[in-house]
């Protein structure tokens, strides 16, 4: 004779259509006040990133000052297009907070493109044009002093814009070992100045300038490219960050789909350190992404994948947050309509119940007696962590000798009680040992709760 009951309730139509609305619905994502939210939150790193961007254009705008006439023209268009560059930027980026989408990124590669391609035709112009002075450098020769005032003012621009290069530090991310090599040329076209070889020092140095200068036009864009790749990632984080806070609490939906009016889940509670933990991974990609020595390839990965991929662990750990507490809700409801079941054919009377450990997430145990003193636990449980599919174990404490034929008759008719309630029961079945008389004891689990509850309804 075994005095525990085994029934299996298979997965409810109202939890599978819950479920599957779950699956399919996305996070809750109130547009305009999450593009505020956005904005707001990314405004203090768009300036922080393009302050820097400014400092460094206006130390370049003092080095042009610093320059002699033959470079001034170059370096000014150059800093031109530079300087519009990154205001469009920052105004797209600005404009876009909250919804960066793929279009606005390519129509900012775009630009960022053109422009390079505006620069680059620009020098090549220039370089040619030089080319056409250093021809003429016999002319020059004859006059040695006018040759070598030339050379030591090509020598000069060189050398401001080696420093400049060096203070702007772009070139050790971007072209490591570039401005030593170009230091060395430099080097060497002072030697020949110094030698009075002022022809070769004259070629050397325009060269060497003309290289220095575009080492800084291409590091200085290289480093808007990442800012912008900065941005974008810190805003697709930062929007994920404002999904948490705005999916903290979620409607109970009730059986026609529709929102209980009163009732609430509380996300934190029900995912069971889930949506903690997309917390701190959420902040550990912001943090890589405000560190500005996050190189522009992982900061796009952060943006294509990393935020993308805990959008989608929210969107899931929202769904099964809901579940869970649909399920618990489910577990009472299996033991009301088994007490009412046993109430009808046996004769019980329903004294006392509470979840394991007063925790709303557990199994839920419920008590009840007989005039004669015979008395029964109903442990409901779910079969598998988050299914739908709960079992019903009918634990018998009897005084008297109860056949097992008696004990089964008793099973199959909270089986089709069950049935008639609306739950699909797949059977029911003898499991091996005696109760536990501990489970007696409801009230246990009160005294010594193994979790908080405060607002875990």
């Amino acid at each position: 004779m075994s005095g525990r009951k085994r029934i299996q309730v298979d997965e409810s139509e109202w939890y599978r259509i819950q479920r599957q609305a779950r699956d399919l619905r996305k996070v809750q994502r109130e547009v305009p006040n999450l593009i505020d939210a956005v904005r707001r939150q990314t405004r203090a790193d768009l300036d922080r990133t393009f302050t820097r961007v400014e400092r460094r254009q206006q130390q370049h705008d003092e080095l042009i000052g610093r320059l002699s006439d033959q470079t001034r023209e170059l370096e000014q268009d150059t800093a031109r297009r530079l300087q519009q560059q990154a205001t469009e930027l920052r105004g797209e980026l600005a404009a876009g907070a909250g919804q960066l989408r793929e279009e606005t990124r390519q129509r900012l590669a775009e630009q960022q493109e053109r422009t390079r391609q505006a620069i680059a035709a620009e020098r090549a112009e220039r370089r040619a044009e030089t080319s056409r002075v250093s021809a003429r450098i016999d002319a020059i020769d004859k006059d040695r002093a006018q040759a070598g005032q030339l050379v030591r003012s090509w020598l000069s621009d060189a050398r401001a814009m080696t420093a400049a290069i060096a203070e702007a530090a772009l070139h050790e991310r971007y072209a490591p070992g570039e401005l030593d090599r170009l230091t060395d040329r430099l080097a060497t076209a002072e030697q020949n100045a110094a030698q009075g070889r002022f022809d070769a020092a004259l070629a050397l140095a325009q060269e060497t300038y003309h290289s220095l200068s575009e080492l800084r036009t291409e590091t200085e864009q290289r480093e808007l490219e990442r800012c912008t790749a900065q941005m974008a990632a810190i805003d697709a984080l930062v929007t994920v960050e404002e999904e948490i806070e705005g999916n903290l609490i979620q409607p109970v939906l009730g059986p026609d789909g529709e929102p209980v009016d009163g009732y609430t889940v509380d996300v934190g509670f029900w995912s069971q350190g889930e949506l903690d933990r997309l917390r701190e991974e959420t902040a550990d990609g912001l943090a890589r992404a405000r560190d500005d020595r996050t190189g522009t390839g992982e900061l796009n990965l952060l943006r294509e994948q990393e935020a993308p991929r805990l959008e989608g662990a929210l969107g899931n750990t929202v769904g099964r947050a809901c579940l869970r507490h649909l399920a618990s809700q489910t577990r009472v409801s299996l033991a009301d309509a088994v007490v009412q079941a046993l109430g009808r054919t046996a004769f019980y009377e329903f004294v006392d119940g509470e979840y394991q450990d007063a925790d709303p997430r557990g199994t839920y145990y419920a008590k009840l007696v007989h005039e004669n003193g015979n008395q029964i636990v109903l442990d409901i449980s779910q079969a598998e962590p988050d299914s739908g599919r709960h079992v019903v174990r009918v634990l018998s404490y009897d005084h008297d000798i109860t056949a097992e034929a008696q004990l089964q008759e008793r099973a199959a008719a909270i089986g089709e009680s069950l049935k008639d309630e609306g739950y699909p029961v797949s059977g029911a079945a003898s499991e091996p040992g005696a109760p536990d008389r501990k489970l007696l004891d409801i009230q246990s689990h009160r005294d010594n709760p193994a979790h908080a509850v405060e607002g875990g309804a």
